[in-house]
Parts: structure tokens; C-alpha cells; sequence
């Protein structure tokens, strides 16, 4: 899959998301807007984490323009499968559109939030959760999507969790609680 322009409009609130039961079982579609509205609907959703060889994490800063969140530092990439599309193809499309990447993905768990945002709206998703490795010289982010990136430690975004929790979506704070188990399990930073 080629990457799209760095400015390219790659999301519309008029794309259709998959809606799910609390078992992931496909019961319908809707539009991204109306699964944003209010207290939200059910659907499914992915984030990514990409490490650098160092094992830093990379973090990224949602555009101004987004309508939840705008201007939070979240995971790597978040985004949602569209009516049809299966999650390999969903995150391999969006990758590309995001950061201009083609990486291999390592599925980690899936799980259920929900976070309301102010009047704006809330996210309610079934969310899979995938882990991948990447060059960091190699990625060109998307400005209508990302403001800007940078890599952390586990430890500095542990430090920065705890200290800038506000700072940062929700759905971080969940992940990474999880992630972490999985990538440090004696607790390391």
C-alpha cells in the first residue's frame, strides 16, 4: 500500500464503522460521527504500538482538528476497521495513511472502554490492541491527522502517565497498563 500525501484528508465522518455486542460479534454499521455522538455506540477500534529497536515507544499527538481529543498524546496510531474491511487490512491502511509505514503486527489482546469527552462526544469501543517494530528514520506522519511525534522509554511514559495523566487519551492510560505487563514483566523500566 502506497502512503498518501503528507496532508492528505484520509477520514471522513461519514465512513461507516463496524458495530459490535460485548463478545465482538458483528451486528451492524453506523457512521464514525453518529458512533461518536453522545455516550457513543459500540464498535470495534484498533491502536498500534511501534517500538524502536531500543525498545522506546512511539507517541503521537492528535491533530488540532480532530473532533475528540485534539492535541492528546496517544499510542503510535488509533483508528477503526470500516464496514467491510478486516483488522489486517484496516491497520495495514492506516499505518500507511498515518506515518507512511508498511509494518508486520503482532495482535497483543483486545478490550472494552468507554470515555466521554466534554460535549463533544465519547468513545466506545471494543478495541484490538497490536505491537510492532520500526526504523525510526522511516516514518513520515500525516499533518491532518498527527500535530507531531517522538519516542519515549517505557519509564518516561510511565513518568509521564502518572505525572501529565490529563495529557495523554484515555485509551493510553488502559493499553498501556496492559502492554507494559507483557513487554517488561520483571517490572524494568
Amino acid at each position: 500500500m502506497t502512503s498518501p500525501h503528507r496532508d492528505a484528508v484520509v477520514s471522513s465522518d461519514a465512513e461507516e464503522l463496524i458495530l459490535v455486542d460485548a463478545a465482538d460479534r458483528e451486528i451492524g454499521f453506523d457512521t464514525k460521527e453518529r458512533c461518536h455522538d453522545g455516550d457513543g455506540i459500540l464498535h470495534r477500534a484498533f491502536s498500534v504500538f511501534l517500538l524502536d529497536s531500543d525498545g522506546r515507544v512511539l507517541l503521537q499527538q492528535r491533530a488540532a482538528g480532530k473532533r475528540l481529543w485534539a492535541g492528546y498524546w496517544a499510542n503510535s496510531v488509533c483508528s477503526h476497521p470500516r464496514r467491510g474491511e478486516s483488522m489486517e487490512v484496516a491497520t495495514s491502511r492506516r499505518l500507511a495513511e498515518e506515518l507512511g509505514l508498511s509494518v508486520d503486527l503482532e495482535f497483543c489482546f483486545t478490550f472494552t472502554y468507554h470515555a466521554r469527552f466534554g460535549t463533544f462526544g465519547s468513545e466506545h469501543e471494543l478495541c484490538w490492541v497490536y505491537l510492532g517494530t520500526v526504523d525510526p528514520g522511516s516514518i513520515t506522519f500525516n499533518r491532518t491527522e498527527i500535530d507531531a511525534v517522538r519516542w519515549v522509554s517505557p519509564a518516561e511514559l510511565d513518568g509521564e502517565l502518572a505525572e501529565h495523566r490529563e495529557r495523554c487519551a484515555p485509551w493510553l492510560h488502559l493499553e498501556w497498563e496492559r502492554l507494559r505487563e507483557r513487554l517488561l514483566p520483571d517490572g524494568a523500566a
